[in-house]
């Protein structure tokens, strides 16, 4: 009795560890791993702003790209994590940090899905289509611009032609890993009579998946259920793959 007792409060500390350990994960990266499911996933919330060569102001809430980038490359090593599960909620920011951690998640062996909340704005878009397949809550909205520089700029034909190699690069990512054109993309992008201070459009939860930017309208449990269907399709196709090679050694 008294060690079924002793056994039972080993385990509710145990399980307090880990709770209070997840919890801390939260705070200091917003990541965190679901041990307790049918499946070991991994989620990855980008929101805010993204930082990337410059600190911005502390009262900015930011998505630091010096913490994503390894955190990529642990759960792309870890043999426990089957799938990733990115939550995007961003008004955009530093391009070249975006693009390069939206390279990292297309380069991904693992399973992904994004779900877009709230909004996916500027360099957001390439981040929601990066993952394998893609979701949207019919609130959500997705801003598409050309690309935009702060602070002192040279008006001369260098800047122009860096600006316009940046944005193909931009539209070359977005149409390689959805199934927009690019002749919609940069007709959303140079639309004159929708942004008041910009050129652009908004794009909704339901159009962006009419035009083949988005895979698929639906929330939280329809982006975890084709997780685990994309995880369970790659479990299958690794035991095929194992039993032909048996099979051949044999």
């Amino acid at each position: 009795m008294y060690k079924n007792n002793e056994e039972n409060d080993e385990k509710d500390d145990s399980e307090e560890v880990v709770k209070e350990q997840q919890n801390q994960q939260i705070i200091d990266t917003g990541i965190v791993s679901t041990p307790n499911a049918k499946h070991l996933i991994h989620c990855l919330t980008i929101i805010g702003q993204i930082e990337g060569h410059y600190i911005l102001p502390p009262q900015n809430k930011t998505t630091k790209y010096e913490h994503i980038i390894p955190a990529l490359v642990a759960i792309e090593q870890d043999r426990d994590i089957e799938g990733l599960l990115i939550i995007l909620n961003t008004v955009g920011g530093d391009v070249e940090a975006g693009l390069a951690i939206a390279e990292l998640i297309a380069g991904m062996d693992k399973p992904t899905v994004s779900i877009v909340v709230g909004g996916g704005h500027s360099i957001g878009v390439p981040l929601a289509v990066s993952a394998k397949k893609s979701f949207i809550v019919p609130s959500a909205t997705m801003t598409v611009h050309p690309v935009r520089m702060t602070g002192l700029v040279l008006g001369v034909p260098q800047t122009l032609s860096y600006f316009e190699r940046m944005q193909d690069r931009i539209t070359g990512f977005v149409t390689r890993n959805s199934g927009i054109s690019a002749e919609k993309f940069r007709e959303l992008m140079m639309k004159k009579d929708e942004l008041v201070m910009d050129v652009g459009s908004v794009v909704d939860g339901e159009n962006a998946v009419q035009i083949g930017l988005i895979d698929e309208l639906g929330g939280l449990s329809e982006a975890i259920s084709a997780l685990y269907e994309l995880i369970e399709q790659r479990q299958e196709t690794v035991e095929t793959h194992n039993e032909s090679e048996v099979g051949l050694k044999q």
